[in-house]
């Protein structure tokens, strides 16, 4: 008996019963938030469950016909993600809310199209320069006059006529795929041990130019566009990536090394990091100025307790930036520690599962590209979750899913698709041997 034809069924349709749950959780949260707000259902719950559930529904097809063996987890969680999210951006401003609708839609769009046009992962090697050439440009593309836009001290927006998009987000990717594509090349000589110095054998220098080129690139960033977010999620990429690559663990203390270093000349001769540091060392002398946010964002968090204020009843319209930089203190005021971890359980759940495609996957360019892209979702959380938290300063990048903006949405929607798509190949590849398990057995 043919085994694909009795696992996808089973994996589409598990997925479809998520995809269900997700929507009507989302429904219930959102219907809840509008009672706690104005004390009314939403006049719109209907036309925005139709739509969303129309949306996830017709990326769920597009699995069916394109990638039928892909894991049956990944999109519903998203959508989970996704829908919480809006909610909250609902809650506080109906405009961002809007725009963020139009984002989901082009989201998903560029999650078809990514299946469409990516058959096969492994062929995205071959344009790994080029990929390298795009995703660095794009990097420094807010610099450039008249487009690039300084936001809060960063420049990290282009605007190209009526639209404005964060460039970071899809060079990240770009990134990713031209990181992997030269380690699964590089991967033995970083490995091997080829100079000597005294009694020591050292990697061979040049095999370390990536390791210093991605710093370089990272301290470029910093003292450019005073994006401190986007620099260590690229240095960080890059060493885990180096580090999965070579399961060498002197490369991750010499990247950390590097980064010690990096971090101290940002702190000495960027400005922007040096009042980012100050806030959070120490934010009430700041208290009118850089130290407000932080503070009140704290004050969001003790607010919430165990199980919330409700959701709509509490105050975060007060924290400046709630939908983008304190999006995840604006859900633990109302939903508490209880509602924040599960979104982080979210979160881990696509990570884990990203890592495990990693683990199935049967090139070792896709392993490695896999790994990168869940990597991209844990440090963008661990980022903005510190940096909340204040952990770690608080840095200009989105929580994944979640936050207010576009070009977040569309680049992660992207990212999904390319998990899956590997998803799908692997589950292919691994099919021959599990149709000589009896149909019982299979499910």
């Amino acid at each position: 008996m043919n085994a694909a034809v009795i696992h996808r069924p089973a994996r589409r349709r598990i997925e479809l019963g998520l995809i269900i749950m997700a929507v009507v959780l989302t429904g219930a949260l959102y219907t809840l938030a509008s009672l706690g707000k104005s004390g009314n259902i939403p006049a719109n719950i209907g036309p925005f469950l139709g739509i969303l559930f129309g949306l996830l529904l017709t990326a769920h097809v597009a699995l069916r016909y394109l990638a039928p063996d892909a894991d049956a987890i990944l999109l519903p969680v998203a959508a989970l993600l996704n829908g919480v999210g809006y909610v909250f951006i609902a809650r506080l401003n109906n405009h961002d809310a809007s725009l963020q609708a139009v984002w989901t839609a082009a989201g998903v769009a560029a999650f078809i199209l990514t299946l469409v046009v990516v058959r096969q992962v492994r062929d995205l090697e071959r344009y790994r320069y080029s990929f390298a050439l795009l995703g660095i440009g794009l990097l420094f593309l807010p610099l450039v006059p008249h487009i690039g836009v300084e936001v809060n001290g960063a420049r990290l927006f282009v605007h190209a006529g009526p639209v404005s998009f964060e460039p970071v987000e899809a060079s990240k990717i770009l990134l990713a795929i031209f990181f992997a594509s030269i380690m699964v090349e590089q991967a033995e000589l970083l490995r091997t041990r080829t100079r000597q110095i005294g009694p020591f054998l050292i990697t061979d220098p040049r095999y370390l130019a990536p390791v210093l080129g991605a710093w370089g690139v990272s301290l470029l960033v910093i003292v450019a566009e005073n994006d401190l977010g986007s620099a260590f999620l690229i240095f960080a990429l890059f060493i885990g990536m180096l580090w999965v690559a070579t399961q060498r663990w002197r490369y991750l203390l010499f990247g950390s090394g590097l980064f010690v270093g990096g971090a101290a000349l940002a702190l000495h001769y960027v400005g922007h990091a040096q009042v980012r540091v100050q806030g959070w060392l120490d934010p009430w002398p700041h208290f009118a100025t850089t130290g407000y946010q932080s503070i009140q964002g704290w004050f969001a968090l003790a607010a919430g307790g165990l199980w919330g204020d409700g959701p709509g009843q509490g105050s975060p319209q007060i924290i400046p930036e709630a939908a983008t930089d304190y999006i995840f203190a604006t859900i633990a005021e109302e939903l508490g520690l209880i509602g924040a971890t599960a979104v982080l359980v979210g979160v881990l759940v696509m990570v884990g599962t990203g890592l495990r495609i990693a683990i199935r996957a049967e090139r070792p360019f896709e392993k490695l590209l896999t790994t990168g892209l869940a990597l991209i979702l844990g440090v963008q959380t661990f980022v903005i979750v510190g940096g909340v938290t204040r952990l770690i300063p608080l840095t200009g990048i989105t929580f994944p899913f979640v936050s207010y903006g576009g070009s977040s949405l569309v680049a992660n929607y992207v990212l999904l698709a390319l998990l899956l798509r590997v998803s799908d190949t692997s589950n292919r590849v691994r099919v021959p041997a599990a149709s000589l398990l009896p149909a019982t057995v299979l499910g």
